[in-house]
C-alpha cells in the first residue's frame, strides 16, 4: 500500500487549457478518497497524471513517497479501472485475470492461485471460461476490478467504474466495492460525477471545479459545511435553495431582507460589513407545515409544481420575493399546482454565502458533530 501525494500540479493542454490548476492533494495509505465534480472539471485528467498516461506541465506528483513524474506507467506500480473495464475482448475471464500477471513473468502456479483467489473474493469462478461479450455490465466491472486485484497494486485508480451500469446494479456494486476496500485497504482514488455516490464510497472526498480544488473533507464535513456556494449546491438532491436578501435592522435586530419577507440572521453577522447576502438552505430544511410555536422566518408563495417521489413530495414554490423555493415535503402532502402557501424556514440549518463569484460560506454554523 501507499500514499499518493501532488503537489501544486498544473496540467494545461494546447498551451492555453488549464485541465488542472495548482492541486495539492494527499491521498493516505489505505485510504479511499473520491474525486468528485462535473464534466470537465479534471477528475480524469488528475487520474491520468497519478497512472503516467499524461505528465504535468508543473508539479510533483509522489506515490510512496516516491517521486514519480518522470517513470512510466508500469513502474509506478498502480492499477487503473476503466469507465468500459477495458477488458481483451478475444481472451476469457481466466486470461483477462492472469494477463497483468503473466507479463510480470509470474510463474504459473503463483499466477493460477491468485487468480483463483480473486475469482472466488468476487463471486466469478462460473465465469471464467466465458469472453467479455457474454458478460453482463456488472460481470464486466467485476472482471475489470479482479484484473486489478489479482496485481496486488500499490493503490487503485477507479475512473466513473459504475456509470454505465443501470441503477440497481449501480448501487450493488458500489456496495461491493465499499466491502472489498474495507477488506483489504488499498489505497484507492476513485472518480465519479455523482455526488450520492461519493457520500456512500469515500472516506474523504475532494470536490474539483474547472481543474481547481473546492473542498477536501469527510462526507458529513462537505454536506453540512459546504466551503463555498458550488459545493453546498452540488451536494445534496434536491439541490440546496439559494435565495439573495439584504442585510438591514429591524427592531435593532439583524434581519436579511427578501423583498418584504425577512429572515432571522445569526449575531455573528451583525458586522458582516456588505449590504448583499446569499442564503442557503436545503429543501429538507425547509416546510409548509410550522413545528410548534413558530410565528417568525415565513416566507409566502404559490406552488408551480408538485413532485411526488414515494419517500417524499418535492414542492416547488414561486416565493413572492420573485425567487424558487424547493421543500422537500412528507409523501402524503396535499398541495396542488396554483395553491397559496407559506414556507417555514429552520433557522438553525441555514447556511450564508457571499454574493460574489467565489461564493465563499461565512461559516456561521458550529462544526458537525464527528461522533
Amino acid at each position: 500500500m501507499a500514499s499518493i501525494s501532488l503537489r501544486n500540479v498544473t496540467k494545461i493542454f494546447d498551451r492555453c487549457i488549464a485541465a488542472v490548476s495548482d492541486l495539492s492533494l494527499e491521498v493516505r495509505d489505505g485510504e479511499l478518497m473520491v474525486l468528485v465534480g462535473p464534466s470537465g472539471c479534471g477528475k480524469t485528467t488528475t487520474l491520468a497524471l497519478i497512472a503516467g498516461l499524461e505528465s504535468p506541465t508543473s508539479g510533483e506528483i509522489r506515490i510512496a513517497d516516491r517521486a514519480v513524474n518522470t517513470l512510466s506507467p508500469k513502474q509506478r506500480d498502480v492499477a487503473m479501472v476503466f469507465q468500459d473495464g477495458a477488458l481483451y475482448p478475444h481472451m476469457s475471464v481466466r486470461d483477462n485475470l492472469a494477463f497483468a500477471l503473466r507479463m510480470r513473468g509470474l510463474p504459473g502456479m503463483e499466477t493460477a492461485s491468485r487468480v483463483r483467489a480473486v475469482a472466488e473474493m468476487l463471486g466469478i469462478t462460473d465465469l471464467m471460461n466465458r469472453k467479455p461479450a457474454a458478460l453482463s455490465g456488472g460481470q464486466r466491472q467485476r472482471v475489470a476490478l479482479g484484473r486489478a486485484i489479482a496485481r496486488e497494486p500499490a493503490a487503485f485508480l477507479l475512473d466513473e467504474p459504475l456509470t454505465g451500469l443501470d441503477a440497481g446494479l449501480r448501487l450493488a456494486m458500489r456496495r461491493e466495492i465499499k466491502g472489498l476496500h474495507q477488506r483489504l485497504r488499498i489505497t484507492t482514488l476513485y472518480v465519479t460525477h455523482d455526488q450520492s455516490e461519493a457520500m456512500a464510497l469515500g472516506e474523504r472526498i475532494c470536490v474539483l471545479r474547472d481543474g481547481r480544488m473546492q473542498q477536501v473533507g469527510p462526507p458529513n464535513e462537505i454536506y453540512a459545511r459546504p466551503a463555498n456556494r458550488f459545493v453546498a449546491g452540488f451536494f445534496g438532491t434536491p439541490a440546496m435553495n439559494f435565495l439573495t436578501g439584504r442585510l438591514r435592522q429591524q427592531d435593532g435586530t439583524p434581519v436579511v431582507d427578501l423583498k418584504g419577507q425577512v429572515l432571522r440572521v445569526p449575531s455573528c453577522l451583525r458586522d458582516y460589513g456588505k449590504e448583499t447576502i446569499i442564503v442557503g438552505v436545503r429543501p429538507h430544511d425547509v416546510s409548509l407545515e410550522p413545528s410548534a410555536g413558530r410565528t417568525s422566518d415565513v416566507l409566502h408563495g404559490k406552488v408551480v409544481l408538485v413532485e411526488p417521489l414515494g419517500s417524499q413530495t418535492n414542492v416547488h414554490v414561486a416565493l413572492a420575493c420573485g425567487q424558487p423555493c424547493v421543500v422537500a415535503a412528507p409523501p402524503r402532502t396535499q398541495v396542488s399546482i396554483g395553491n397559496d402557501v407559506q414556507v417555514y424556514v429552520n433557522p438553525d440549518e441555514v447556511q450564508w454565502f457571499e454574493d460574489s463569484d467565489a461564493g465563499r460560506n461565512i461559516n456561521c454554523l458550529p462544526p458537525p458533530n464527528r461522533g
